[in-house]
């Protein structure tokens, strides 16, 4: 079975409207250019060099807060911890410019369980108090998928949901009960 999957990605570049970013003129971009020159034993970082250092712990910060919103909303869909693009400052530390956690968006096995897994990728999806424009979009779309559940869920007949609801109960009971009835 092919699980699919997306990634929500906290950015700082062009466009981004977070506090990090916004009237700044800072973007990942122009982080990514930054190559930290080497201080002199004693040598102090300029003042220049301090408001970049600060920029970029203030870039981590959020990055780091945003991709942990997604990761503690996701539970179990989350399909590994967040991964982050880094820069070094010119203090000779590593600062995280941008990130993502990827997780599953695939439909479940059930209209039922599909509608409970698409509730929680929205709320993953806009879990950070700035949610991108990417998490937005992951949003609707668990919101289509959502949708599209219902429908299926309200064309079946009580006795396909019985069905339904009986073949889950078997699937989610672990296989020593079965044996240990048998």
């Amino acid at each position: 079975m092919e699980i699919a999957t997306t990634s929500f990605s906290s950015v700082h570049g062009p466009g981004c409207s977070c506090p990090a970013c916004s009237g700044l003129g800072t973007s990942s971009s122009r982080y990514a250019h930054t190559t930290p020159r080497r201080l002199s034993p004693g040598e102090e970082l300029s003042a220049e060099d301090h408001a970049m250092v600060r920029e970029l712990a203030t870039t981590d910060r959020n990055v780091r807060a945003h991709e942990q919103a997604h990761l503690a909303a996701a539970g179990g869909l989350a399909m590994g911890g967040a991964s982050f693009q880094m820069v070094t400052g010119q203090d000779g530390q590593r600062y995280a410019v941008a990130g993502e956690v990827r997780i599953d968006v695939s439909p479940a096995h059930s209209p039922e369980e599909t509608i409970r897994k698409a509730r929680i990728i929205q709320a993953a999806a806009l879990a950070p108090v700035d949610p991108s424009g990417a998490d937005r979009a992951i949003a609707a779309q668990a919101r289509a998928m959502e949708q599209q559940a219902q429908a299926e869920l309200a064309q079946q007949t009580p006795g396909q949901r019985q069905l339904g609801a009986t073949y889950r109960v078997e699937e989610d009971t672990p296989s020593s009960v079965f044996q240990a009835a048998a």
